[in-house]
């Protein structure tokens, strides 16, 4: 029985897996707008009830694998070292190399550049990344709020959580303002890590003291 078990979960995954890929690389050819569920159903072969059971919304196709960094970046937060900072642990997350920043190949490096355009060209896949940035502020104030022993009502670690994934979301900007002048890795990677140093090192004398975890 669990043997027949992990086979189904496997199949579910694959099947998830082999609609998004499908579906990212038609709205990289054709852009979000242009491709419609039905079409990315056809080209994975599967029925668009299929589609809808794994992804409840278009947007969800493109962004699917977001809720990994979510929970990557609280953990990073939750598990800092003893004597640490929210602000220091949120710094080693957010400017440690990943995605399109850390990439070498060029063919890689372009499919992430043609999905950056994806998303800019596309004002229902900018909203859509709008709320999930508020969903990450949400998740990260709630954390603090916890960590710190902060009492009922406080804005404090609100104010803290927007100003943390502010950066996150500067960075965002920043990397795609970018990549539509030409500028490609390595040097883009560096101009990255220079402005998020700048903007935390700003950050910093203000929330260096904030959340330090207690050494046992």
């Amino acid at each position: 029985m669990e043997s027949k078990t992990g086979l189904r979960e496997r199949k579910k995954q694959q099947t998830r897996q082999l609609i998004g890929d499908t579906a990212r690389r038609l709205f990289a050819e054709r852009g979000f707008d242009a491709v419609t569920v039905g079409e990315v159903a056809r080209e994975a072969e599967v029925s668009e009830a299929t589609v809808f059971n794994y992804f409840p919304t278009k947007e969800d196709l493109f962004y699917s694998g977001l809720e990994a960094f979510e929970e990557e970046l609280l953990s990073a937060i939750r598990e800092r070292r003893p004597g640490e900072s929210v602000i220091a642990a949120f710094r080693g997350f957010v400017l440690k190399p990943r995605g399109l920043v850390a990439e070498t190949d060029p063919k890689a490096i372009d499919r992430h550049a043609k999905a950056m355009r994806v998303i800019t060209d596309s004002p229902a896949l900018l909203a859509r990344e709008q709320r999930i940035l508020a969903g990450y502020t949400d998740a990260l104030a709630r954390l603090l709020a916890e960590e710190t022993g902060a009492r009922d009502g406080s804005i404090e670690p609100w104010v803290v959580a927007n100003a943390l994934i502010g950066v996150h979301r500067s960075l965002i900007d920043h990397v795609r303002r970018e990549l539509a002048a030409g500028t490609h890795n390595p040097e883009l990677s560096r101009r990255m890590l220079a402005e998020g140093r700048r903007a935390l090192d700003r950050l910093e004398r203000g929330l260096g003291d904030y959340g330090v975890k207690p050494r046992e």
